[in-house]
């Protein structure tokens, strides 16, 4: 809940500034005490929550699946085994039935995709102030929980995706063909000037509607939370609880658009046209 002490305007920025680590004006190198302050960091700035607890539920997804692959039980399997074979045969099916090349990569890609978002997007369901007020009692000014809610960790997923999707149409096309898949089509060689900026500007597209996309709608997801949490607490109770089972829906709906795109994008780049 909001502090009495500070104006709603303060809480929300507080609320969606990042723990940043760069150098300030005079040099020095340190974290950033205000909104204002991480904003005149710049480029090489390092957003260490976002950095942090994506990286802790990467390991996190990595050690439950590994641990479960390392002594699956032969007869009727525990509830976490399970979990994980479902999940598994969920994204195993999605790739069948969209990739139909070979290439060892795309299933686990899209595995690691899907798990890992929607880790970093339940971080929303976490009470508001819960880790925050956590962290300033350990004197850490700022702490956003939510990866996906920082564009930085979902644009850098997409610009990963897109280095593959390029590297793959290279591989499977050769240069010539990838060139000529871009200035050749939909109007044939007389068109190439249009044909050209059409097929650019719908590749530069992908990531970044890939990435914006579930940067936006978790973020947005993160705003009304915050704007919850200003009301008086009986009203926190009647929003919060049917928004947050709502939004579950958002959470999971959007890592598996992400992940769905994924392989459709990589699927387009083996493809002959």
């Amino acid at each position: 809940m909001a502090s009495e002490t500070i104006t709603a305007e303060e809480y929300i920025s507080h609320h969606l500034t990042n723990l940043t680590y760069g150098q300030h004006h005079d040099g020095s190198w340190g974290f950033a005490h205000s909104a204002q302050e991480a904003a005149d960091m710049g480029f090489w700035a390092i957003n260490v929550d976002t950095f942090g607890f994506s990286l802790f539920l990467g390991v996190l997804f990595m050690f439950v699946f590994r641990l479960v692959a390392k002594s699956p039980t032969t007869g009727v399997p525990g509830g976490l085994q399970n979990m994980v074979e479902m999940v598994v045969e969920f994204v195993d099916d999605n790739v069948k039935s969209m990739f139909h090349h070979k290439n060892n990569l795309i299933a686990p890609l899209g595995l690691t995709i899907f798990v890992w978002v929607l880790l970093m997007n339940i971080m929303d369901l976490i009470p508001i102030d819960f880790l925050p007020e956590a962290g300033k009692a350990l004197g850490i000014h700022f702490l956003k929980v939510v990866p996906s809610t920082d564009v930085n960790i979902t644009m850098g997923m997409a610009l990963s995706i897109f280095a593959l999707v390029v590297y793959y149409s290279i591989k499977q096309k050769g240069i010539g063909g990838f060139a000529a898949e871009l200035s050749l089509h939909p109007f044939g060689k007389w068109g190439l000037p249009v044909n050209l900026f059409l097929e650019v500007v719908n590749l530069l597209a992908k990531p970044i509607s890939l990435g914006l996309r579930l940067f936006g709608n978790l973020y947005a997801g993160e705003m009304i939370f915050i704007l919850i949490a200003l009301l008086p607490f009986w009203a926190q109770w009647a929003l919060s609880v049917p928004w947050a089972i709502f939004h579950i829906l958002i959470i999971v709906l959007q890592a598996f658009i992400f992940m769905v795109l994924t392989i459709v994008y990589l699927a387009m780049a083996h493809d002959e046209h």
